[in-house]
C-alpha cells in the first residue's frame, strides 16, 4: 500500500485517484432521474393504503388486496431505483405494465367498483404508467448515448 499520510486532504497524490474518478463519473451518470425515485416509491405507498383512504377495503376486498399488493410491488421498484438505479432502471417497463393493470383493475377485479375507486386507480396508475415511461425513455436516451 502506498504512503499517502503526508499529504492529508490531498488526493491528487493517491495511487488509485484515476480510478476513483471514474467509479465516481460512473455512479453519478446513473443518476440521471433522481427525481423518479422519491415520487414512485409515494406513488406506490399511496396504492397500498388507498384502499382504506377512498373506504373501499370492505365493499371490495379482491381489489384491496390488488391494490395493497401492486402499491407494495411500485414502492420496492421506488426504493430499488434510489439504492440501485443501474440495475433497476431496467424494470421500468414492468412499471409501465402495472401502471396499465392498475389502470384496468377496477373493471376486471371488482365488477362493480364505484367513480372513487375507479377514479382513484386510473389516477394513480395513470402517474405510475406515466413514471415508467419517463424511466424508460432515459434509459433509451442513455443507451443511444453509450
Amino acid at each position: 500500500m502506498a504512503d499517502v499520510s503526508r499529504a492529508k486532504g490531498d488526493l491528487r497524490g493517491h495511487p488509485d485517484v484515476s480510478e476513483m474518478r471514474e467509479r465516481y463519473a460512473r455512479m453519478m451518470d446513473a443518476r440521471d432521474v433522481v427525481f423518479l425515485d422519491g415520487p414512485v416509491l409515494l406513488a406506490g405507498l399511496y396504492f397500498a393504503i388507498s384502499p382504506w383512504v377512498v373506504h373501499f377495503s370492505g365493499t371490495n376486498p379482491n381489489l384491496m388486496v390488488n391494490n395493497l399488493v401492486l402499491g407494495i410491488a411500485i414502492a420496492l421498484l421506488g426504493i430499488g431505483l434510489t439504492t440501485a438505479p443501474r440495475r433497476m432502471y431496467s424494470l421500468c417497463w414492468a412499471m409501465s405494465a402495472i401502471g396499465v393493470w392498475m389502470i384496468i383493475s377496477p373493471w376486471v377485479v371488482a365488477r362493480g367498483a364505484d367513480a372513487g375507486v375507479i377514479a382513484n386507480n386510473v389516477v394513480v396508475g395513470a402517474i405510475t404508467c406515466l413514471f415508467g415511461l419517463i424511466a424508460a425513455g432515459m434509459v433509451m436516451r442513455k443507451g443511444r448515448e453509450t
